[in-house]
């Protein structure tokens, strides 16, 4: 099963099969990738996930489209979501002549894998079939355009409203073919079978078992692409990449150094940085949890890195209270916070906040003032091991201070439901992730997102609500200044500190596996270029890094 819900996120993918005939289809691939008699390279990847076959859809605005549709269509700017770095993709620049105006300025020289030329037209006709299919519209964009318009070779979107952070969410736009897509009849059930973009790679043979990506050889930067040929079996579990040599796999193992590097330990590395913070988020619509010193308390108890190493094995560090990723958003850290925002278990300190509070210790139970015991109950999702591993532990420590803790454990969808609804006392939840302070602060704690209890929320799930947070996240939105938008980014910082909207544990990772045998120059903690995610935009970072081993 999977381990966290990063993983979850890399399978959510995979779909139901249906029979694809290609003509001559290649045998499914039972080794790793490497050079062909013919000098050719291929890579042997674990990017998507059959469950069990693949079926033929790489519409890249679809829920149940490829994950490898992000190798053959391409953004403007593709953003390290650890770190919050651009790097201009089909946009060589953009600029921001006030807040409510994004001028892209386009790559020249780019066409389509069929040869025609990559225009303005197709950005503008890309963003206006998302705003007349709003089911298209995974990230969003919609609610942040009001029109686009093309200037020769620029893209003028003009917003609508003052919204200086939602020039990146736009800018991350997957862009199709307008004289492909125009003739398309019904976008949003449209398969796209045969993919023509301006990435990397294009569709090779396709079997319900596997199937291959090659090299675009007119690519606008081929000459940076190493890999000839991507192949991507169905089956890509935790054994099949272990006995047969995956080059690249994104993938939990339990004991990854006996099992993945000891396969090849001359080749086989792997890195799992933090993928966004997961922490304990208390219901400020409720009793104690909208106490501040009762807030502080539970933080103060909790050994955040014991907590982190049993659920997650020693692969992660304990979190920030920050609200940061922790060491790729280092630069824009507040750094009057103390001990980059880490807050040490403390236990003098947590029976001090407890008793503001109004609990103390009393015969080995914390109770209040009517000597009732003091219960948490803290929900996380039933078959999420990990999560549950260190909610085990949580309980444990609180138990250690008299504090009695429920655990209840609903279906994934269940929880769900409720952590949104905000019916629950304390949840299990992600926080952050973007690497936008804006995205990630205002999903954290802001009023844009604050529903009442028994709405459904998209985000600030424990209702919390701060009138001095809210003004510098609305001046955020609005700042084009690089030096106002980091002060007001420490600011917020320091409200998560000070006011625990949420109660940090450990960093969720990201489970890179890479094999040198073939290619070098994957993403590490000593080059985090990129993510080693293996869908969305990041792969095209890592794709263009690669070089093939000597």
């Amino acid at each position: 099963m999977t381990r966290s819900r990063w993983t979850h996120a890399a399978m959510a993918a995979a779909t139901a099969a249906v029979l694809v005939t290609t003509g001559c289809a290649a045998p499914v691939q039972t080794s790793g990738g490497g050079a062909a008699a013919d000098g050719s390279t291929s890579m042997l990847i674990g990017a998507d996930n059959g469950s069990p076959t693949f079926e033929r859809n790489f519409n890249p605005y679809s829920s149940n489209k490829r994950n490898t549709a992000s190798y053959i269509y391409e953004p403007l700017v593709i953003v390290n979501e650890m770190s919050g770095d651009e790097t201009p993709w089909l946009a060589e620049s953009y600029e921001q002549p006030d807040a409510s105006t994004v001028v892209f300025h386009l790559r020249d020289g780019v066409t389509w894998s069929d040869g025609e030329e990559f225009t303005a037209d197709d950005v503008v006709f890309t963003f206006d079939l998302l705003l007349q299919h709003p089911q298209l519209d995974l990230r969003g964009v919609g609610e942040h355009i009001a029109s686009v318009e093309a200037d020769g070779s620029d893209v003028i979107v003009h917003l609508s409203s003052e919204d200086v952070p939602g020039a990146v969410i736009i800018a991350q736009t997957m862009i199709v073919p307008e004289h492909l897509w125009a003739d398309v009849d019904d976008p949003v059930t449209f398969t796209n079978e045969d993919p023509v973009g301006t990435g990397p790679y294009t569709l090779g043979d396709f079997t319900p078992n596997q199937y291959t990506l090659v090299k675009n050889e007119t690519y606008w930067q081929a000459d940076k692409v190493a890999a000839d040929r991507l192949v991507q079996p169905a089956a890509n579990s935790e054994l099949d990449i272990v006995n047969k040599g995956y080059d690249w796999a994104y993938a939990f193992m339990s004991d990854v150094e006996d099992t993945w590097v000891k396969a090849d330990p001359e080749h086989n590395t792997y890195w799992y940085p933090a993928g966004a913070t997961i922490a304990l988020i208390p219901n400020m619509t409720k009793a104690p949890y909208d106490n501040l010193d009762f807030r502080k308390g539970i933080a103060a108890a909790l050994d955040k890195q014991a907590i982190a190493d049993k659920a997650e094995q020693g692969y992660v560090d304990q979190a920030s209270q920050s609200g940061l990723m922790l060491p790729a958003q280092e630069k824009i850290l507040d750094p009057d916070l103390p001990n980059q925002g880490i807050v040490e278990q403390d236990t003098d300190a947590a029976l001090e906040h407890f008793a503001a509070a109004g609990y103390t210790q009393a015969g080995g139970k914390m109770v209040d003032a009517n000597g009732q015991q003091l219960t948490i109950r803290i929900t996380t999702p039933n078959g999420w091991s990990d999560w549950l591993q260190g909610v085990q532990q949580v309980k444990t420590q609180l138990g250690a201070l008299g504090i009695e803790v429920e655990v209840v454990q609903p279906q994934p969808a269940a929880y769900q439901r409720e952590m949104r609804s905000g019916e629950f006392d304390m949840v299990m939840g992600t926080v952050g992730g973007t690497g936008q302070p804006y995205q990630d602060f205002s999903g954290m704690m802001g009023a844009r997102f604050y529903q009442d209890v028994g709405t459904t929320a998209s985000g600030n799930f424990g209702r919390f609500q701060s009138p001095e947070a809210d003004a510098l996240l609305d001046e955020l939105k609005v700042t084009v200044d690089d030096a106002r938008q980091a002060e007001i980014a420490q600011e917020l910082q320091t409200i998560a500190y000070e006011q625990l909207p949420m109660i940090s544990l450990f960093y969720g990772g990201s489970w890179g596996l890479f094999s040198t045998k073939s290619f070098t120059g994957w993403p590490s903690a000593d080059d985090p270029y990129a993510s080693p995610k293996t869908w969305d935009q990041t792969p095209l970072l890592i794709l263009t890094s690669l070089e093939p081993a000597s």
